[in-house]
């Protein structure tokens, strides 16, 4: 089967130029995500840092934009910031949103999607450019038949909450729904976060004000983040197992479930390798190594020996249950996939 993603942009990684890479897999991309210069989104600002901006980012985005649009790939514009602080429900923010629109419209060609996580930023696109679909972000954590249906007026797809995702029989139920109701079901395939994080929502609001952080003399000595904590202790790592990413030789049993998958490439040191592992269905090597966040550093000099999966892993990891507290299964497999370099 053909299976369609959607990429994160950035401008340079891994030596070469992003739209480089993007032209060599155009046939498996359907969309381009991307968040404005200056804009809060998922990911830290494009094109500024502490204050100083590269003024050459908004003119090179604009170019390869254009250069998406000719490959016939859909250009999603993420409004995608966990938080907008005093300006959640203001006319400004809405303004904003209109002009950054109205502009690309002049100079790209215009957006096909614009992804949100605030109700707010949804509305506004819903009501001035009914034309466009409105995506609701993978940030807004919605996993269930109900959620989708109360906002249902404001969104047009969804991506599937990361931590249900595993769950393929639960899977065939949104699509069900989705294919009654009109909408798109996406899948994010190679999130690192882990499995119901209770730190996501803590995370997602630091991210909304980086700016704001990079400024502030901070707590010295200490990791916010819950991932980099416990996975420091070796006795924890089972959650790398029990995490919510789908492994490319496993995402064949989504086909026909979503209507496109999302990589997670926006600040990815080598975008090309997982457009390669995803869109061949195979991967050799260190599967931490696809995911943002990876944690391959974190847990070196181990890795996890992607090829070393039993070949029932799918069939069980998706009808556990996730009864987690009674079951020691992957922690059974990590400790055959689990590997140290240098040593057979």
């Amino acid at each position: 089967m053909d299976r369609k993603f959607a990429v994160g942009y950035q401008q340079k990684a891994d030596g070469e130029i992003f739209t480089d890479v993007v032209k060599d897999y155009a046939s498996n991309i359907s969309e381009v995500y991307f968040a404005w210069p200056g804009q809060a989104s998922g990911r830290n600002a494009l094109g500024t840092v502490r204050g100083r901006r590269n003024w050459d980012a908004q003119y090179i985005l604009e170019e390869d934009l254009r250069e998406f649009k000719r490959l016939a790939i859909k250009l999603d514009i993420l409004f995608n910031a966990n938080c907008y602080g005093g300006r959640a429900v203001s006319q400004h923010l809405e303004n904003e949103v209109i002009s950054i629109i109205e502009y690309l419209a002049d100079t790209v060609g215009g957006v096909d999607i614009v992804t949100a996580t605030s109700l707010a930023v949804a509305r506004t696109v819903k009501k001035y450019f009914p034309d466009i679909e409105v995506r609701a972000s993978v940030n807004m954590r919605i996993g269930t038949i109900p959620a989708m249906e109360y906002v249902s007026g404001l969104f047009d797809s969804y991506y599937l909450q990361r931590d249900f995702q595993r769950n393929l029989e639960y899977v065939k139920r949104i699509r069900k729904w989705c294919d009654n109701n009109g909408k798109k079901l996406c899948l994010l395939a190679n999130s690192g976060c882990l499995y119901c994080c209770p730190g996501q929502t803590f995370h997602d609001n630091m991210v909304a004000h980086d700016a704001e952080i990079d400024e502030m003399k901070n707590i010295e000595n200490w990791t916010p983040f819950v991932c980099w904590n416990i996975l420091r202790k070796k006795g924890m790592r089972k959650a790398l197992l029990q995490a919510t990413w789908i492994r490319p030789e496993d995402l064949h049993y989504y086909d026909g479930l979503a209507d496109m998958v999302k990589l997670a490439t926006r600040l990815h040191s080598h975008p090309r390798m997982v457009l390669e592992a995803y869109t061949s269905g195979s991967f050799n090597g260190n599967l931490l190594d696809l995911f943002e966040p990876g944690f391959s550093s974190l847990i070196a000099p181990f890795y996890i020996d992607n090829k070393a999966f039993p070949d029932d892993w799918f069939e069980k990891s998706s009808k556990c249950g996730r009864k987690c507290e009674s079951c020691s299964c992957c922690q059974k497999v990590l400790e055959k996939v689990l590997k140290e370099f240098g040593k057979s």
